[in-house]
């Protein structure tokens, strides 16, 4: 299989995890140990847009936008950086008034956002090195 192709599919899933993240916690109840304040999920669902359209232009047009590339790698690893610090949210509460956990429909614990987390790690590095690669 060509590195494209997994780009390709890596791209997709980048916006699913992107939308999705903006989709389960911008209910007021969200799933976790602590609450994630809007600021993040703003911070996230703004970096990842212009990480995404920036690296599908990059994608369309080829080694004519170089430059388009490595801002979309920085706007990417914020994204990434930004959705794993949500992911704290899921760390153990300690002390005399902590809160239990708050599940959610989609899921019963933390998996779904690993998953797509460190997924969204992982495909920056593979979009790190196909940039790199592709010079």
């Amino acid at each position: 299989m060509k590195p494209e192709y997994i780009v390709y599919v890596l791209t997709f899933l980048s916006a699913v995890v992107v939308v999705l993240t903006r989709v389960r916690l911008s209910r007021d109840e969200a799933a976790g140990q602590h609450q994630v304040g809007q600021g993040a999920v703003n911070a996230h669902s703004a970096v990842g847009v212009v990480a995404l359209v920036l690296w599908v232009v990059f994608l369309v047009t080829g080694r004519d936008m170089a430059l388009v590339g490595i801002v979309a790698l920085f706007f990417y690893w914020l994204t990434a950086l930004v959705g794993l610090m949500i992911l704290l949210r899921w760390l153990p509460s300690r002390g005399k008034h902590a809160s239990g956990t708050a599940d959610d429909s989609w899921s019963e614990g933390p998996g779904l956002s690993v998953l797509a987390h460190v997924g969204m790690l992982v495909g920056v590095l593979v979009f790190t090195w196909f940039y790199a690669t592709q010079s």
